[in-house]
């Protein structure tokens, strides 16, 4: 768990790094910082404008030092292929949320409808993998949307492009994390 100090810190990154990056300008890792930021962790950064969406792009796996993976999905946000690029004139406007995940673990069952006990709103965000397509959802998602847990599987398979009981299927592969949650 990272303090709200540490939390503070890679908002004020995050926001530093979108905005050099919309004014193309070069996002350096600064030299001070703090040092649980080193660790390997996964992180989304979502960028909303007046509540709206308007890029959520991020790294689910630790395979970078968190302050390294806050950059580069903040620069990527700016650019999520769902919206335009993000302008200069909406930096007043946006709201930067960071989503810092635990790594995930796939969810093991023997039968399908048992994923249905092993997830809970609100604490799991949920990862789909199936064929060559895979998916993510936030923990935040579905309590944003009020969904109950068969609802975020069926979402979490529209998002991966899969049919929305796809999770049903023996070969699909989910793995649950959860997030520590950091907003402007």
């Amino acid at each position: 768990m990272l303090t709200k100090e540490e939390g503070d810190f890679l908002l004020k990154l995050a926001r530093s790094t979108i905005e050099k990056f919309v004014n193309d300008e070069k996002a350096e890792k600064p030299s001070s910082y703090p040092k649980a930021l080193d660790e390997k962790k996964g992180i989304f950064c979502t960028i909303t404008e007046d509540g709206d969406l308007r890029g959520c792009i991020g790294l689910p796996y630790p395979i970078k030092p968190l302050i390294d993976a806050l950059i580069d999905s903040a620069q990527s946000a700016c650019e999520d292929p769902r919206f335009e690029k993000l302008s200069e004139a909406e930096l007043n406007k946006i709201k930067i949320e960071l989503s810092v995940l635990t790594e995930p673990k796939m969810i093991k069952v023997e039968k399908p409808e048992q994923y249905l006990e092993e997830i809970r709103i609100g604490r799991d965000g949920l990862i789909i993998q199936c064929d060559s397509c895979s998916g993510l959802l936030l923990p935040q998602v579905a309590s944003d949307y009020g969904w109950g847990v068969e609802e975020f599987l069926n979402h979490l398979c529209l998002k991966a492009g899969l049919l929305p009981e796809e999770w049903k299927n023996p070969e699909a592969r989910i793995y649950k994390f959860q997030a520590q949650i950091f907003k402007e």
